[in-house]
């Protein structure tokens, strides 16, 4: 039974409930003198809390889908999905399966566009690395069948799931409806995870001897997806954003990569790297790389080249404030920047649903279609 499933909260709530109850009923019988009252006492205690807190932790969890799977809870390392026959035909992106948008006319492409799961191989990193594609309706309208259109890849943050950009943050429903109302081009959108490894926090770092993190995002991505749809191959064709831990890494991506990315967004983002037991170690001793990573050092001591970024934070709510104004005033010509500053948020959802129409507002006067 998975992790997120409906069915698994109904019963463990339910189980809650019964127990409490149960406790309430046989609690005077335990409340006699004896080792085995005492026993009794203790065990109605435990079992009660753990259910509680399984019953929040699992509303938690399907609220904000942080952990896709019994093993990504336990932390257990999963091998890469294999792309089968596909991969040694050389192909990029192999699509999984197709599920309607949420918005008026969802179930009809040319009306409300489509969201396909596919998964995408990495030809520089090897990669293999699920993720949500969603396609505008004008991508299957009358005319545009030689339209090449932009893209943005949609990272979260880390853990999570890339499903929380289509549920929790509503990237398609936004995108759609900012299209319709003309403050935005028709935009295709990758939404996924910020690592090639669901369960290693790899921050779009190339491991020595390990996961090439950034090679995917930064190169590999980008060549997949155009070839696999009528997506261009020219930087101003494509642009990367995210929350949190995917807020680094499109920013990183966009900063040291400008030959394939126009532009990068970080909403509520570290400048560098967070070195714990979920990303282990990320650079075995090279210094320069390390350097490299961390952002505010790259803009004052590497050259910046054309991308445009846009950052996002707040006076009250975010640790990152500080940060962000010494981002903001270390890139220099050719590179831009612009910035949100609320008065009040937080790191969590509330904040990112503000932030992002505008941000999506703002990307789409920097990438265009071919």
């Amino acid at each position: 039974m998975s992790l997120t499933s409906s069915t698994l909260l109904i019963l463990v709530v339910l189980t809650t409930v019964l127990a409490f109850a149960a406790a309430v009923r046989l609690w005077p019988r335990l409340g006699r003198r004896g080792g085995r009252p005492v026993l009794g006492r203790v065990g109605v205690v435990l079992t009660l809390q753990v259910l509680l807190l399984a019953s929040v932790g699992l509303t938690a969890n399907r609220t904000f889908l942080l952990y896709g799977s019994w093993a990504d809870l336990a932390g257990a390392e999963r091998p890469m999905p294999s792309l089968g026959q596909d991969a040694s035909a050389g192909a990029a992106v192999r699509v999984l399966g197709h599920q309607p948008t949420d918005v008026p006319g969802g179930g009809t492409p040319h009306i409300g566009g489509r969201i396909e799961k596919i998964s995408l191989r990495g030809e520089g990193s090897k990669a293999v690395v699920q993720a949500y594609v969603y396609l505008p309706p004008e991508y299957f309208q009358k005319g545009n069948e030689n339209v090449r259109f932009p893209a943005t890849v949609v990272l979260t943050g880390f853990p999570g799931m890339a499903e929380n950009l289509l549920k929790g943050l509503d990237y398609p429903k936004t995108a759609w409806r900012l299209a319709k109302q003309k403050k935005m081009p028709p935009m295709v959108l990758v939404m996924m995870q910020p690592s090639v490894i669901p369960t290693r926090n790899t921050q779009c770092v190339d491991v020595p001897g390990g996961p090439l993190s950034e090679t995917f995002f930064g190169t590999d991505l980008p060549k997949a997806v155009s070839g696999a749809y009528r997506v261009g191959t020219s930087p101003s064709n494509w642009a990367i954003m995210g929350d949190s831990t995917g807020g680094y890494c499109a920013l990183k991506v966009a900063l040291e990569h400008p030959e394939h990315y126009a532009a990068g967004v970080g909403l509520s983002t570290d400048y560098k790297p967070e070195l714990d037991q979920d990303s282990g170690d990320l650079f075995h001793g090279n210094t320069a790389e390390e350097k490299r990573s961390d952002l505010l050092w790259s803009l004052d001591n590497l050259p910046q080249g054309k991308s445009s970024f846009l950052v996002a934070t707040s006076k009250q709510g975010e640790p990152n404030y500080k940060d962000t104004q010494k981002f903001v005033a270390k890139v220099k010509a050719p590179a831009r920047v612009s910035s949100i500053t609320l008065d009040s948020g937080g790191h969590g959802f509330n904040t990112w649903r503000r932030e992002i129409p505008p941000a999506l507002e703002w990307l789409g006067g920097r990438i265009s279609a071919e």
